[in-house]
This record gives C-alpha cells, structure tokens and sequence, in this order.
C-alpha cells in the first residue's frame, strides 16, 4: 500500500471558541472561521482523517502540507508510521503540531482500514476514562466559580480544575498585560470552591505559567491546605531550575511541562531533573506515536502523566494506557452560561466526548479514531485558495 495523496480539506464553520491576543481560548460571539481537516489517501483506497474536533488544535494551513509533508508521504506505505514518523521528527521545517496531525491521520487510516478502534490497534485498556471539568478562565468571582463547581458537581464530575485570573484584573475586571498574576485573588477562589463541593470532589489549579516562583511557592503551599489534587503549569515553563524548586518544596504534585515543546524529549528531561512530580502533554507534540513514547517513559519510571487537553487522539491514548498512568480526561474549557454537552461542532455527526451521569467519558471506539464526519455540511461550506 502507498500513499498517494495529502491534502487539506477547508471549509467554514460556526463556532463560539476562539483564542484571545492573551493566548488561551475561550468562548465568544458566535462567528465563522475556517476549520480544516486533514486526509491521507491511498493507491488501496484506504483514507485516514484528523481533525480539532472540540478542541482548537486544527490541522496546519495548506501550504505546509504541500510544500513539505505531502512530497516525504507521497509513495511511502502509511502503516510505517514509526519510520515516517522518526523522518518528520527529523525536518527541521515541520512543528511537532504539524507532525502531530498527520501521525493521528495516519493512527485514523489504520484503524479504518482494519475496522478497529486506534485505542485497539495500541492495545486496548479501558473503555471508559474520569473526566474533569476544567473551567474557562476569568469567570467573574469567587461566588461565580462556587455555584459553578457545584453545578458541575450535580452533572456527574468527580474533579474541578480552576483557571482562574490570567492577564485579567479582578478588581477592574479589564485585561492586565502588564500584571498577569493576582495570586490573592486566586486563592480566595480557590477557598470558595473547596467550601462548596466540600471534601469529596477532586479540585486542581492551572494558573497557566504567569506566576513567579514566589508566587508559586506562596499559592502552592495555601492550596496544599486546602487539599487540591495538583499545581499545572504555575510558571514559564522555559525555565526547569525554578519548577525543580518549587517541585522540592511542596508536597501538592506539581504538573508539568504543559506547553513547552520537544515532545517526549523535553518530558523526559522535566522527569530526570525532578522539575515536576506529574508529566503533561498532548497529540499536539507529536501526536500520538509522540505521547506513546512519553507515557511508556513515565510508566517505566513509576510517574503519573496527564494528558493536555481534550480531543480524539487523547482518547485513543486514554483507552491503551492505565489509570495510574493517565487518570483524568480534560473536558473544558466550561463557563457557567454555555452547556458544553449540547456544543457540537457542525461538521461533526456525533461529539467527540459524551460523558456520562457518574463522571466518565466513553472511548471512542472506531473504526480509526471515532471522527464521524458530516460531509454533507463540509461540501457545502468548503473554501478554496
């Protein structure tokens, strides 16, 4: 079998879920973008697919993949996904995001052609994964981010994760680019939460790598008394010697590296420098073959990694890997005025992520990754050039 063609599929969809000039996502007005959806074809007549899903990782723009990745495929056999992986690795010219969307597309093609689920085709585990709610960030007050948590409580989950202030002043309630950290303001939303939900929801702090180190030392040890489950990504997380310090002086876990390229690399460099207590990545650095490799590391090392973000290629990696491995599924960003189980992209027949009464998010399973795709809504949306 070999690849024949690589392409990018554009076209226009509605959405509410946008980035801010802040760097993180939340949602919006309703508007138009351009979504896209990667497919790998073959002289078999076997095709894989990849998509955002209900994450805004989307496929790269167009021109990356024909100017670079379609001339490496073109003629290689799509289930040398190791080999072909190892070259991308090696380009220079290619992000581990790009690398990561034609390795999940390549994990689709396999599984279509083979009938099974890819949490099959890497040895299936479980078929079900714990979710927690993982909030949007600058909700509104401490009460807002309670009532909340309580909500989301009553709909089944079992843990909360707060984003709280990010380049957001609370008191003013406008952006702060020039102080992005209101540690005290965290906290006291931090202290409403657990007094809501009481002592048996699991709570985490994400407070996307604007805080000092002693901040972090400061709010770390204060939610340590409140008995929060994990510290994400506290600081900048191109500096290890800082997390190493902080990772020595607290007995909360401190979860990392969240953001910071390298893919598996960098995880293994974070572990072996004792710079955090639990991994973090996602398909995005690499994609699957990527998070493979770096959560066989963790495993052989005794060493929880959680898995960033939500999406199709998560959960394929969710349903081949134990719980004491990766524990938790995120499902976010969530705000108190949207109902995130009725958000269902429209190029989509079925939600990547339908969780149950009790917490639990189902594993997709199959043929490929489970994307079921609304062609009638691509074809009439589609956008050329």
């Amino acid at each position: 079998m070999k690849i024949t063609d690589v392409k990018v599929i554009s076209f226009k969809a509605t959405t509410r879920f946008s980035p801010t000039r802040w760097g993180y996502g939340v949602w919006g007005e309703e508007h138009d973008e351009v979504q896209r959806i990667l497919k790998i074809e073959t002289d078999e007549g076997a095709e894989g697919y990849f998509t955002g899903g209900n994450t805004y990782f989307v496929p790269p723009a167009p021109e990356v993949i024909e100017r670079i990745v379609k001339p490496m495929l073109i003629g290689e056999n799509p289930l040398d996904r190791e080999k072909l992986w190892q070259w991308m690795m090696g380009h220079r010219g290619l992000s581990e995001a790009v690398i990561g969307v034609v390795d999940c597309a390549l994990w689709d093609l396999a599984g279509r052609m083979t009938g099974v689920s890819v949490a099959s085709l890497l040895g299936g585990y479980r078929d079900r994964v714990k979710a927690y709610a993982s909030t949007a960030p600058n909700l509104g007050s401490p009460e807002v981010y309670a009532e909340h948590a309580i909500e989301c409580k009553k709909r089944g989950y079992t843990a909360y994760k707060v984003h709280a202030n990010i380049y957001w002043d609370p008191e003013k309630e406008e952006p702060a680019p020039g102080k992005p950290a209101f540690p005290e303001a965290d906290l006291e939303i931090c202290r409403a939460v657990r007094e809501a939900v009481g002592d048996d929801m699991v709570l985490m702090l994400d407070p996307w790598g604007i805080y000092t180190l002693e901040e972090s030392l400061y709010v770390g040890r204060e939610i340590e008394k409140l008995d929060y489950y994990w510290f994400e990504h506290p600081m900048d997380e191109r500096k290890t010697e800082p997390y190493r310090k902080l990772t020595e002086a607290l007995d909360i876990a401190v979860l990392g590296p969240e953001m910071e390229p390298g893919s598996l690399y960098t995880r293994a460099e974070w572990a072996l420098q004792h710079a955090s207590d639990m991994g973090r990545i996602d398909t995005n650095f690499g994609g699957i073959t990527g998070v493979r490799k770096a959560l066989g590391f963790y495993e052989s090392i005794g060493m929880q990694c959680e898995l960033h973000v939500g999406g199709f290629g998560n959960l394929a990696l969710f349903g081949s890997t134990s719980e004491e491995t990766c524990e938790y599924y995120e499902r976010g960003l969530l705000r108190p005025d949207e109902d995130y189980d009725a958000i269902v992209p429209p190029y989509l027949l079925a939600p990547c992520d339908l969780m149950d009464e009790n917490g639990y998010v189902s594993i997709p399973q199959g043929p490929g990754l489970g994307i079921q795709l609304n062609w009638d809504y691509i074809n009439d949306n589609l956008v050329y050039g």
